[in-house]
């Protein structure tokens, strides 16, 4: 059994990394994989990655010794692109791999990691993009506003896209057997939907459903074997589900609203007997 764990979201909350580390120190899992939003909201990112998160691993590799797990980890739209430095030094220390826009060898197969996601409310455009084109849903910030960690050319900023972006990452290969580490979830499923009833901008209703058509889109066409998601942290609660299937691909969400550590158990042979426990 290939024994997997999929968490998101975590936000620098030392509490459910310090039930992270004793799941790992119990469980054993063989993989471990961080889907985004992985910094605290504070200007102490570096320290954290520095100190905290990497001195923690670096025990648990000590601990576990030959039964540390294999970890790969992405950045989220609420993780600043200015600590992307820190993240690729701290894996220089063979306690991560960070796969963003890129993929590795994974159980036999290949795991691919996207961080982006669509223009949000929130003011930090380090991790967003237009979805399929230069378009900004009603109450949302467009990414060539708002403000960014890290400075990119203006021509980026207007034309670049999800859609272009994951034409990028996988080309033509048959990833029908892989897995694909998103941040942001596809658009109308289990795992996109925001508590925004009611809501109304410009006498518009505003859409409930928040996520990525441009990933939508692609699991249609591409139908990758398992794809895994965060960012929208009340969705499993609304829709009363964490999972969801697009094809034949198996969409799993780690995001959760409450203070428990939500970890999602998965088998990438066996991605139907997946299970999502609260910690």
């Amino acid at each position: 059994m290939n024994n997997c764990f999929f968490v998101s979201d975590l936000h620098g909350k030392i509490e459910r990394y310090e039930k992270l580390f004793n799941a790992i120190l119990n469980e054993k899992p063989e993989a471990v994989l961080l889907g985004g939003d992985l910094l605290p909201h504070s200007h102490i990112h570096a320290d954290f990655i520095d100190n905290y998160l990497t001195n923690n691993l670096l025990s648990l590799k000590e601990k576990l010794n030959g039964l540390y797990p294999r970890i790969l980890l992405i950045l989220g739209n609420d993780d600043a692109r200015s600590d992307e430095p820190s993240i690729i030094n701290a894996a220089q220390k063979n306690i991560f791999e960070y796969i963003h826009m890129r993929s590795t060898e994974f159980f036999g197969r290949k795991i691919f990691g996207y961080s982006f996601t669509p223009p949000s409310p929130f003011l930090l455009k380090d991790w967003e993009k237009y979805d399929l084109s230069r378009y900004t849903e009603f109450g949302s910030i467009s990414p060539e506003e708002g403000k960014r960690s890290v400075e990119i050319p203006s021509e980026e900023k207007k034309y670049s896209t999800i859609k272009e972006d994951l034409e990028l990452l996988t080309g033509s290969e048959d990833i029908s057997e892989d897995i694909i580490l998103f941040h942001g979830p596809p658009y109308k499923t289990n795992l996109d939907r925001a508590a925004l009833d009611g809501k109304i901008i410009d006498h518009t209703h505003v859409d409930l459903h928040v996520g990525s058509i441009a990933i939508k889109k692609f699991i249609e066409k591409k139908q990758p074997k398992i794809t895994l998601h965060g960012h929208i942290h009340e969705s499993a609660r609304i829709m009363g589900s964490w999972k969801d299937r697009i094809g034949k691909t198996f969409c799993f969400s780690a995001a959760h609203d409450g203070n428990e550590l939500a970890i999602v158990k998965f088998d990438p042979l066996k991605p139907e007997n997946a299970e999502r426990i609260l910690f």
